[in-house]
């Protein structure tokens, strides 16, 4: 059956949270999803990559541990998901307007949970977003969490393709590994990027879950979204992508520096973001504390795939 509205299921307690609420936020109305048994628990703004993917469709079904010991934050991007609207105009819409309406969502989730601080963690896209706005606003954020991590692009990159060509190559694919082959001059000059269908199809995506299948599933049945936000979802994903495109931009020449706690959680087998270029990354960022974490049994989203790990980690750093 087909949903024809949207709900979240509620989290019995007395002062528990479960909403899916909207809210104008820098004149724009954005769409969240807020879930947790306490609302006194350390909050966890989470920013959602792509661009365009938001993961308030399925992201439920990945954080009830989570939900015990930390009230999360998802929200829709401008013009992304639920926060797509048809009568706008989204051709100006730059990384920086994303940085400044999440600024505002800081400001608004302290007001609202009576908190001084929260906990940011950006994925994949929402890593640029996440790590320029702790660098540009540390006031309200008790840390940085990035969780495959955008950093060298260009280098990784040509970690993907070497992955991709040693997977075509191991199953025999002939006509991938030529049609790589093809591609390494140009990838190796950053002056394009690895098909995300070749990083898929070797398992530099996703291991421990089918992300895409996640997402189809969730459009069609799950509450969080009814029929007319997956119709959203699917514009605002075309939109985006054409906006920003589908590849990480090079971070890790524009931010060097933030003042709050770091921490970069990666899949070992991520290739959408290279975990290598990450590391390269990780070692030369200068912040007040640093870890950098890797699961070695994912790729591309360690929060899912490995998410009771996930839980136990942000438990010990963050748990009240």
């Amino acid at each position: 059956m087909i949903l024809p509205i949207s709900w979240t299921k509620k989290i019995r307690g007395r002062n528990a949270v479960s909403a899916l609420k909207k809210v104008i936020i820098n004149g724009e109305e954005h769409a969240f999803l807020i879930r947790g048994k306490d609302r006194r628990n350390p909050v966890i703004i989470f920013v959602h990559g792509g661009p365009g993917c938001s993961e308030i469709p399925y992201v439920v079904k990945y954080q009830r541990e989570l939900e015990k010991n930390f009230t999360i934050v998802h929200y829709d991007q401008r013009g992304s998901g639920k926060s797509y609207h048809r009568k706008t105009d989204y051709s100006k819409l730059t990384v920086s307007t994303l940085v400044e309406d999440l600024k505002s969502i800081i400001r608004y989730i302290c007001r609202e949970f009576k908190k001084e601080k929260i906990i940011l963690v950006g994925h994949s896209f929402g890593t640029e977003i996440g790590l320029r706005t702790a660098a540009e606003f540390p006031e309200h954020i008790l840390a940085y969490v990035g969780i495959g991590q955008m950093s060298y692009t260009s280098e990784g990159e040509t970690d993907s393709l070497e992955f991709c060509m040693a997977g075509a190559k191991k199953r025999n694919q002939k006509k991938d590994y030529q049609e790589l082959l093809a591609m390494r001059e140009a990838i190796e000059a950053g002056e394009t990027s690895v098909p995300r269908k070749y990083v898929r199809k070797y398992g530099g995506a996703s291991r421990g879950m089918n992300d895409n299948a996640d997402y189809l599933l969730a459009l069609l049945f799950r509450p969080e979204y009814s029929i007319a936000d997956a119709v959203k979802f699917v514009r605002g994903l075309s939109a985006s992508r054409n906006l920003f495109g589908t590849t990480p931009h090079e971070l890790a020449v524009d931010v060097r520096e933030i003042n709050v706690p770091c921490y970069f959680l990666q899949g070992k087998y991520d290739y959408m973001t290279s975990t290598k270029a990450a590391r390269k990354f990780f070692d030369e960022i200068k912040a007040p504390e640093k870890e950098f974490v890797v699961f070695e049994k994912s790729a591309h989203f360690p929060q899912f795939e490995e998410k009771e790990k996930y839980a136990a980690w942000m438990k010990k750093k963050f748990g009240a």
